[in-house]
C-alpha cells in the first residue's frame, strides 16, 4: 500500500513536471474562441445576479440557510467535472456560502474596500495590495497573490472593482480581473514577468461576485467566482487534472472562511 501510494505520488510530479517543461504553443494565452466564450459565460452570470439583486427576496441564490445559521459552510460546483471545457481552456465556475451571526453589512463593505489589509485578511495567499483608482464605489486595484498546490504559482494581478446596494441591508460588488501575470523566481534577483508565451496558464482570467444580506440576526456572505484556466493536456488528466479542478475551489473556500474569520474578529 505505502509503495503504490508513493508510486502514485512520483507520478504526479513527473506529471507537473511534464506541464512545466511543456512546449510554449501548449501554453500560451487563451485561444480567441476561448476568450469569447468566457466572455459570453459571465455575461449570462452577470445578467443573472442582477436581476437576483433586484429583489430583497431573492437577493442569495438560493441555498440552505439552516445549515448554515448552524456554522455549515456551504460551497457548490456550478460546472460539471473539471470545468467546463472551450477551445484550448476549462472555464470554472464555483459558489460558496457562509453565515456570521452577528454581521453587520457594513461591516462587511468596509472590510471589502480596505484593499490596504489584503495581505493581512488574506495571508498567505495575498501578498500584497495596492489602490490604483478609486471614484466612489469603483476601484482599480493590483495585488501580487501566491496559490501553492504541490507546487507554488506566484501571479500579479489587475481588476476593476465595482460596488452597489440595493439597501442598507443588502449589496454586491463585481471584481473583474484585467491582467493577470505571471512571475518567476519572485522576491529574487532574478524576478521578471513570464512573456505571453512562457506562462503556464494556470489562471487566465477570474472575474468574483460577492451577495450579502443582513437578516436573521446575522450576515450571510456568498461568493461566486468564474476563472479561465488552460486545458489538461493529452494523457496528463491523472496527473494535471487535480490540480487545475483543486486551485479554483481551495482558493474560493480560503477566500470565503479568511472573510468569515475577519467579520467576526471585528465583531
Amino acid at each position: 500500500m505505502n509503495e503504490r501510494k508513493q508510486n502514485g505520488c512520483g507520478s504526479w510530479a513527473a506529471g507537473l513536471l511534464l506541464l512545466l517543461t511543456a512546449p510554449a504553443w501548449v501554453t500560451a494565452q487563451p485561444t480567441p474562441a476561448a476568450t469569447t466564450a468566457f466572455n459570453s459565460y459571465v455575461e449570462r452570470v452577470e445578467i443573472r445576479l442582477a436581476a437576483q439583486h433586484r429583489s430583497a427576496g431573492s437577493f442569495l441564490s438560493p441555498v440552505d440557510f439552516t445549515r448554515l445559521r448552524q456554522g455549515e459552510l456551504i460551497i457548490d460546483q456550478l460546472t460539471t467535472g473539471v470545468g467546463t471545457e472551450l477551445p484550448g481552456a476549462l472555464l470554472h465556475d464555483w459558489c460558496g456560502t457562509a453565515f456570521i451571526a452577528g454581521g453587520k453589512a457594513a461591516d462587511f463593505e468596509r472590510l471589502m474596500k480596505n484593499f490596504n489589509a489584503y495581505p493581512k485578511v488574506y495571508t498567505p495567499q495575498v501578498l500584497t495590495a495596492r489602490i490604483l483608482l478609486h471614484d466612489g464605489d469603483h476601484f482599480q486595484t493590483t495585488m501580487r497573490v501566491r496559490q501553492k498546490h504541490v507546487l507554488t504559482v506566484v501571479m500579479d494581478t489587475t481588476y476593476d472593482i465595482g460596488f452597489g446596494r440595493l439597501d442598507a441591508q443588502r449589496g454586491s460588488s463585481i471584481t473583474r480581473s484585467t491582467k493577470i501575470t505571471e512571475i518567476d523566481a519572485p522576491g529574487t534577483a532574478r524576478e521578471r514577468a513570464l512573456g505571453p508565451g512562457e506562462e503556464h496558464g494556470f489562471l487566465w482570467r477570474m472575474n468574483t461576485y460577492w451577495s450579502y444580506e443582513e437578516r436573521d440576526g446575522g450576515l450571510y456572505i456568498q461568493i461566486e467566482s468564474v476563472s479561465l484556466s488552460r486545458s489538461i493536456p493529452i494523457g496528463l488528466g491523472w496527473a494535471i487534472g487535480p490540480f487545475i479542478e483543486s486551485v479554483p475551489r481551495e482558493s474560493l473556500e480560503f477566500t470565503l472562511r479568511a472573510t468569515s474569520d475577519a467579520l467576526r474578529k471585528q465583531r
